[in-house]
């Protein structure tokens, strides 16, 4: 049993801006397994922090907890135009991945945010929680154990799959439901397909097939995540989602971009690499855990 005491020491590190970024994420992810209301109030402090890239994991982490009582602070950030639209935006999708239908009103009323991320983040988020009203129960985890802003489709054919993920007439949420699909099948036919969503329009898109590319892990999708980190005229959110997926995917064809673009001008690009070659390490080494908060305690106390 975790004692109020253990959950004070990590959120502790967790909002300490002097720590390593890496050690403040993994801080993080340990808050999130844990759960419980002490865990949503210290990961709703570090809301203050400077690292747009810490925020937008900050909202990930209370969405993927699914607790309600995480509700009051994502309001909150959705509607504060000082975060980041990276940070809203995550504000938004977690909204939507809790399920409770009292927050439609107002994403419909941020489903027309004149920041398009935003908009269309809260547009998903709509969709997701009518889909939920209308299919009475969850999608599920599925073999990701995640969260996800729209069920998978029914289909399990690559190439319809495909032809729907890049048709850009189709709606988003359609297109994200064939997106969820083609990862539950994987294998490098369906990472393929996926990498050629890095050249559709839409950075919130791009950045969501960044996302699952890295929930793959599969090494076909290296050179596309590494094309688009290198790019200087990508999206940063995008740029951003390429460098973590690099650093879940972990072969030694990641090292060397992560390498060298832990110097990108953009800070959350740069934060991003840093927390990337940190998973990278992790993947390839022998610890038990990426969420280690709690071991640090035990080993430091």
């Amino acid at each position: 049993m975790v004692t109020e005491k253990e959950v004070e020491a990590i959120g502790k590190v967790l909002v300490d801006a002097r720590k390593p970024l890496k050690a403040r994420f993994r801080a993080l992810f340990t808050l999130r397994n844990l759960g419980g209301r002490t865990a949503i109030e210290w990961i709703s402090q570090a809301f203050e922090d400077e690292s747009a890239l810490l925020k937008h994991e900050l909202a990930f982490c209370l969405g993927q907890m699914q607790d309600e009582q995480a509700i009051p602070v994502l309001l909150s950030v959705l509607r504060d135009t000082r975060q980041e639209p990276m940070v809203r935006h995550e504000a938004g999708e977690a909204l939507g991945a809790i399920g409770n239908p009292d927050v439609l009103d107002v994403l419909k009323h941020y489903s027309d945010d004149p920041v398009i991320e935003v908009a269309e983040t809260c547009q998903l988020a709509v969709k997701r929680l009518e889909w939920l009203q209308k299919n009475k129960s969850d999608p599920g985890p599925g073999p990701y154990l995640s969260v996800d802003p729209a069920p998978p489709a029914e289909g399990r054919d690559v190439p319809t799959l495909r032809e729907a993920l890049l048709d850009e007439s189709r709606p988003l949420f359609d297109r994200y439901r064939a997106m969820f699909a083609l990862r539950n099948l994987g294998g490098e036919a369906a990472v393929l397909a996926l990498a050629d969503g890095l050249r559709c329009s839409g950075a919130l898109f791009r950045h969501e097939v960044a996302y699952v590319l890295g929930q793959m892990q599969h090494e076909a999708g290296v050179p596309q995540l590494s094309a688009a980190l290198e790019s200087p005229a990508e999206s940063p959110m995008v740029r951003h989602e390429c460098a973590e997926a690099l650093g879940a995917i972990a072969k030694a064809s990641c090292l060397e971009t992560l390498r060298a673009y832990a110097q990108d001008a953009e800070r959350v690009v740069r934060e991003s690499c840093e927390v990337a070659l940190d998973m990278y390490n992790y993947e390839n080494g022998a610890e038990f855990q990426y969420a280690d908060g709690l071991n640090k305690l035990e080993a430091s106390g």
